[in-house]
């Protein structure tokens, strides 16, 4: 019998197919859902719902099971519908009539939300530090190569120099920006929608902003309608901070898949970094690489897939919600798996000097060539016309002294600045005061 479940079984045919993955996806929330048990009762406690005694032995006895949790020794029995009934569950065989006080005033609506924003809020933190990481190799590695040339490109097409200290210190850039999207999706997760119940509030006069606190959430899901509104919303708004990070490795991805080939030649790895063909036993594949593309390529869907699957829901709770966790759950380990393995990649990656030493570079520095006519006093159009009958008649001599100095060029980086810019998105998520919180939770 289900907690919620009067006389009548349910079939188990309908049973198995509204399950469905559920009790695999909730493992993931066992440990947020203990946190805002414990925020729960103590809030009960407060108003007069719990008496300090069951307080005591519930409080006790949910931290032995977070304690489980953490060691990989909690599972959900098959008998058991989620995660909320199975903590419950084991509570109340522990400890008794006590156990059954803990889901007053509070809906699975309501739990689950808060189990999610509490879930997603700590996948955001690892997001963040492995993003973080890439960060500073990325800084690293424009500063080691600031002088090593490359060509630049548009339309795939040899356009002017460039060099590594650009090429890197770009997608270090764009992580920064990526990360503002990411703080957004911080702060629709940081809201604290306990209380709110089945999406209408509760006849008890709950304090929702002492579980607020307690969770370390920056603010309160106000209106309790809103709060249910929330779910799906929640997970479009994380999917397209994600969509954004993703976005920008996929990018470096190709890149390096580009970089690597033997037409171009501009950057190596390691052979045991690389794989190789069953028939050719010169090729050093980049399949690292290649699958970073792909599977963030699959993580830039993620919003449309949410997008499809709550459109046009009507207010409240709709049973459709539980399968976006099949959906975005697994995401979360594979962004940061591609990362990880990112970094791994670019902490063994090699550098080829002297690129543009190759007479198919010249026309780089046809611009060069431009802009010194210029400064020696031939107006633009003149100078641009003179260098292109010169290129056209085979007669073009390139100057391959390359003098960027304006902000953000290949002589002026400024990548301190661009460290900057990261410092002061990363001091806008807050995330030492939602660790005090938890820690004192768990005390």
């Amino acid at each position: 019998m289900k907690i919620w479940q009067k006389n009548i079984d349910v079939d188990s045919f309908v049973e198995s197919f509204t399950v469905g993955k559920d009790r695999e996806m909730d493992m993931h929330l066992a440990g947020a859902d203990v946190l805002g048990s414990l925020a729960h009762t103590r809030m009960l406690n407060s108003i007069g719902l719990m008496t300090d005694e069951d307080l005591t032995a519930v409080q006790q006895e949910l931290k032995n099971i977070y304690k489980e949790i953490q060691e990989g020794q909690f599972e959900i029995e098959d008998s058991v519908e989620d995660v909320h009934s199975q903590v419950e569950m084991m509570l109340t065989k522990r400890i008794g009539e006590a156990g059954k006080k803990i889901h007053s005033g509070r809906s699975r609506n309501d739990q689950v939300l808060v189990d999610l924003k509490l879930y997603f809020r700590s996948e955001i933190h690892s997001i963040f530090n492995n993003t973080e990481v890439l960060f500073n190799q990325l800084i690293k590695l424009s500063e080691q190569y600031k002088q090593v040339l490359m060509p630049g490109y548009t339309h795939l097409q040899i356009a002017m120099p460039s060099s590594f200290g650009l090429w890197f210190g770009a997608y270090a850039e764009s992580l920064v920006d990526d990360l503002h999207l990411l703080k957004a999706a911080w702060a629709v997760c940081n809201k604290n929608p306990l209380g709110s119940a089945a999406g209408y509030g509760s006849s008890f006069p709950l304090n929702r902003t002492m579980t607020t606190d307690l969770l370390g959430f920056e603010d309160l899901n106000y209106n309790v309608v809103y709060a249910q509104m929330g779910r799906g919303k929640t997970e479009r708004v994380l999917a397209q901070a994600m969509s954004s990070i993703s976005a920008t490795l996929a990018k470096f991805a190709m890149d390096v898949t580009l970089f690597i080939n033997q037409n171009f030649g501009f950057i190596s790895f390691p052979a045991h970094l690389t794989t190789g063909s069953s028939i050719m036993p010169h090729k050093k594949n980049p399949d690292v690489f290649e699958l970073i593309r792909s599977r963030c390529n699959k993580i830039q869907a993620l919003p449309t897939e949410i997008a499809m699957m709550t459109t046009n829901l009507p207010v409240g709770y709709h049973r459709d919600l539980q399968l976006l966790k099949e959906n975005l759950f697994p995401a979360f380990q594979s962004l940061n798996d591609c990362l990880e393995i990112a970094t791994f990649m670019l902490e063994n990656i090699e550098i080829k000097n002297n690129i543009l030493d190759d007479p198919k570079y010249d026309y780089l520095f046809s611009v060069e060539v431009v802009n010194n006519e210029v400064l020696a006093g031939i107006p633009f159009r003149e100078a641009y016309k003179n260098i292109g009958l010169a290129i056209e008649e085979g007669t073009f001599q390139p100057s391959k002294e390359v003098n960027h100095t304006h902000e953000g060029s290949i002589g002026n980086l400024c990548n301190d600045q661009i460290q900057r810019m990261f410092s002061d998105v990363k001091a806008d998520f807050g995330f030492e005061k939602v660790e005090k919180a938890l820690a004192d939770l768990l005390k």
